[in-house]
């Protein structure tokens, strides 16, 4: 069975950081596709950032480009998410999500395409 357990969300001021875990259980990381999505009330979940599952390519919307970075430590069977300069606007609850299909090419930015999510952490940031 496998589980995706985030941590690492809390509250930062605008400007600073925080790092997201997730770590992996029941399934070998470096099989999968990861990404990392958020959600706030109301809207649709929003891709912030995928990280292939060889190379580690990155991917991320310009919303969050040069400001957070994806990462992965396949050994300990987690993913991270590094969000710098934070802003107000990345208030939300953040899920990390992992795609096994042996036939997907690279980390989508479509959220149906995730069979595995975990279930999320709040980050909240203040003006």
């Amino acid at each position: 069975q496998v589980q995706l357990v985030e941590s690492g969300g809390g509250l930062a001021q605008a400007g600073g950081s925080l790092r997201l875990t997730c770590v992996v259980s029941g399934r070998a990381l470096s099989l999968g596709h990861m990404a990392w999505f958020r959600q706030t009330p109301g809207k649709e979940r929003e891709f912030v950032a995928g990280i292939r599952r060889s190379g580690g390519n990155t991917l991320y919307p310009d919303s969050v480009k040069g400001r957070f970075t994806a990462s992965r430590d396949n050994a300990k069977n987690t993913v991270y998410l590094q969000m710098n300069s934070l802003k107000p606007e990345d208030t939300a609850v953040y899920f990390c999500a992992a795609d096994f299909n042996p036939f997907s090419s690279s980390s989508s930015t479509n959220p149906r395409e995730y069979e595995y999510w975990g279930q999320g952490t709040q980050v909240t940031v203040s003006s």
